[in-house]
């Protein structure tokens, strides 16, 4: 299970690990707003157990196909 993070940043810029896993598919789909995608990107940089989970989303997408 995926370890989750205290919030990143503060005000209506913080985004938590737990969104980012309810937005994987769109986000990986592109289908995410601009600023929104741009957050999940800036989180994932330097959120290791994201970077992790987005790997093995990945990796999942490719073996079904």
């Amino acid at each position: 299970m995926m370890r989750m993070s205290e919030p990143v940043g503060s005000g209506p810029t913080e985004i938590e690990c737990r969104r980012i896993a309810d937005l994987l598919g769109e986000y990986l789909e592109g289908s995410l707003p601009k600023r929104l995608r741009e957050l999940i990107d800036w989180h994932i940089e330097s959120c290791g157990p994201c970077v992790a989970f987005v790997n093995t989303y990945r990796g999942t997408i490719e073996a079904a196909r």
